[in-house]
């Protein structure tokens, strides 16, 4: 079976560089209709997100999971990095050079298709095997997430899909990458089991970001993507994941993919500024999937100019013993 390889020295170097992300714009000269851009006729914003229903109310990602049965190896499994505080991976401005958090775009129905070319590089294989294949609507100008993993997302609002690409780039008219996946916004369905996606979990990335709308307007509906160093990390997957990685974590003392913690209901949040209240409370309520190997508790989220990154850094004070595993299956 697949799975993704990260070496020490990736481990490192996101060590060192916090894990920050940054996205930069494909080259914009092919920005017309022909060539991928968005056409003139259609309107499209990210606030357009925030109308749509992402995944069915009866999804996994938006499931209530705050009377869900804990473990019995809970504190076991989260004791090798039980003193770990969260790290929010998204805010404003840059660090280091790079804006913080996964860019995305939002498109209309009339945005023209782009081939992809599914392909191994320096960083990573080819999982085009596990891939949905395009063409996909995503123009030329997309923001590329530009850390290592290079992840390109976008939402067809009229068509209700999402596209995601994982360690893309632009080459001449269309687009390459190491994987790539579709989702139907409207429905339950599952990756076939054993396929990847942009997420190394075969989960969608989008589904699981922090949003600065949703927490301005006082709610988080659904889980939250999250990353554990891979010696944390099962070979294996429960449901909503689909792929394994390659990894020796130890049975009762790891967690697979698509394992979900909770923060406890009686962690005092009332100290915390509003809009972390509002991330944490989704945290006691739809908790956090495990989706992809990175640094221990590292939480995904947009990048967003608005963002106040002191109020952000709050959430290290929230370590991974606050958090209980739920009942893997």
């Amino acid at each position: 079976m697949k799975c993704r390889s990260f070496c020490m020295v990736m481990y490192v170097w996101l060590i060192a560089m916090s894990c920050t992300k940054k996205y930069q714009t494909a080259d914009p000269a092919g920005s017309g209709p022909a060539s991928g851009g968005a056409q003139p006729a259609c309107s499209s914003q990210i606030i357009d997100v925030e109308s749509m229903q992402v995944f069915p109310a009866t999804n996994p990602w938006h499931a209530d999971i705050s009377a869900s049965e804990v473990d019995p190896n809970s504190t076991q499994i989260l004791s090798k990095y039980a003193q770990t505080g969260l790290h929010p991976d998204f805010g404003s401005g840059l660090y280091q050079g790079s804006t913080i958090g996964f860019p995305f775009i939002v498109v209309c129905a009339n945005q023209a298709r782009i081939p992809v070319v599914f392909r191994s590089n320096a960083y990573d294989g080819n999982y085009g095997d596990e891939s949905d294949p395009g063409p996909y609507p995503i123009p030329l100008n997309a923001p590329i997430e530009q850390s290592g993993d290079a992840h390109v997302l976008a939402i067809d609002k009229d068509n209700m899909k999402l596209y995601e690409l994982y360690n893309a780039n632009v080459n001449g008219t269309h687009w390459e990458a190491s994987s790539g996946a579709v989702f139907d916004l409207t429905s339950n369905a599952y990756r076939p089991d054993g396929w990847t996606s942009a997420d190394a979990a075969g989960l969608p990335v989008f589904a699981g970001l922090i949003r600065y709308d949703e927490v301005a307007n006082g709610a988080i509906n659904h889980a939250v993507r999250f990353t554990l160093q891979k010696p944390y990390v099962l070979p294996a997957h429960i449901l909503p994941a689909r792929h394994d990685v390659n990894s020796t974590g130890q049975a009762n003392a790891s967690l697979p993919f698509g394992a979900r913690l909770r923060l406890k209901a009686g962690f005092d949040i009332s100290s915390y500024p509003s809009k972390i209240q509002v991330i944490l409370k989704a945290f006691k309520k739809y908790g956090l999937i495990l989706a992809d190997i990175g640094s221990n508790m590292y939480i995904s989220g947009s990048v967003d100019e608005r963002w106040d990154n002191d109020e952000l850094s709050r959430l290290s004070n929230v370590k991974a013993s606050d958090f209980e595993v739920i009942k893997l299956n």
